[in-house]
């Protein structure tokens, strides 16, 4: 277990180097002076040369990258052109925000993903397996953000019995946390489910018709066992893969949805720094999303080996 982590670890560090030169790389070839967009109506020569200097952006691009990726394993990611607050503060200011969503969503997935998935397995070819297969296409098709205005329209403005966007940290007001994560979660939580619905019925078909299963029916076990036991800890391999490269998705912040409901999470806040050509703030967001990717992964890896003893983490 430790060498496999050690390993994974070696390699994510290699993927975020690589990570790091292609954002660094994407982020200048992007349109328009960032220290020009920063200064805004406070510009003059003198502040923008100082502005410039103080960024770094009169070295060459090479001497930058370094520098930058120094600082970075230090955990200095810069500091914010717009704000001037250090890259890694705003980072963790936002970060809980958008995993109390990420959470609540993916309990909303996965509460309705695993169940119905199961169940139009079980029931193949009848008209409960047809419900379930055309209700999840199309929550796969439907955006999750055209979802989350319906939610608001009919929840907030109509009824009135939610607040329309905003976000309270859960520590301080978890009952006003819970009023205003259930709409934009209910909704990332539907596609996400639909999405997952669909591998779960897939895998547990799969499962169904192995040997194994096969033969534990003909050794009379109880169907209700022989699911529980055999069919269904064997389809969990599969599933939990999608499961975990949604719960990353999601992490890394669902951009539209943070807008829609004014959610301060990571979606929004890249999304704002792309408009603003803050440079720090987008290396810095998508170098935190990649790391948290690989977190994901690494996790899901390990519960291979927990949830079926033939694979193998050495």
């Amino acid at each position: 277990m430790l060498r496999f982590s050690l390993a994974r670890a070696g390699h994510a560090v290699v993927v975020l180097l690589g990570v790091t030169v292609v954002v660094f790389a994407l982020v200048h070839l992007v349109p328009g002076d960032p220290v020009r967009v920063a200064l805004g109506t406070q510009y003059t020569p003198e502040s923008y040369e100082a502005l410039r200097t103080a960024s770094g952006l009169d070295r060459p691009l090479v001497s930058q990258y370094f520098h930058y990726v120094g600082s970075a394993l230090t955990g200095d990611l810069g500091v914010s052109f717009r704000t001037g607050e250090p890259v890694t503060l705003v980072l963790l200011g936002r970060l809980p925000a958008t995993l109390s969503l990420a959470f609540a969503a993916m309990v909303i997935a996965v509460g309705i993903a695993f169940p119905l998935g199961v169940y139009a397995a079980t029931h193949q070819g009848r008209v409960s397996d047809t419900i379930v297969r055309v209700v999840s296409q199309f929550g796969v098709s439907v955006p999750d953000f055209w979802l989350g205005i319906l939610f608001v329209l009919l929840f907030s403005s109509t009824l009135g019995w939610l607040p329309p966007s905003g976000y309270v940290p859960l520590t301080e007001d978890p009952l006003g946390w819970l009023s205003r994560v259930i709409m934009p979660a209910t909704a990332v939580g539907l596609v996400s489910g639909a999405i997952i619905t669909r591998f779960v019925r897939s895998a547990v078909l799969e499962s169904l018709g192995s040997e194994h299963a096969r033969t534990a029916r003909a050794k009379g076990l109880r169907r209700r066992i022989v699911r529980r036991r055999h069919v269904v800890r064997n389809a969990m391999v599969p599933v939990i893969t999608v499961i975990g490269v949604q719960a990353a998705i999601l992490m890394g912040g669902v951009i539209v949805i943070e807008v829609v409901f004014a959610w301060p999470g990571l979606g929004r806040l890249t999304f704002d720094a792309v408009s603003a050509r803050d440079y720090p703030v987008v290396q810095g967001a998508v170098l935190l999303v990649a790391a948290l990717f690989l977190l994901v992964s690494m996790a899901v890896d390990l519960l291979y080996a927990r949830i079926d003893p033939r694979i193998s983490i050495r």
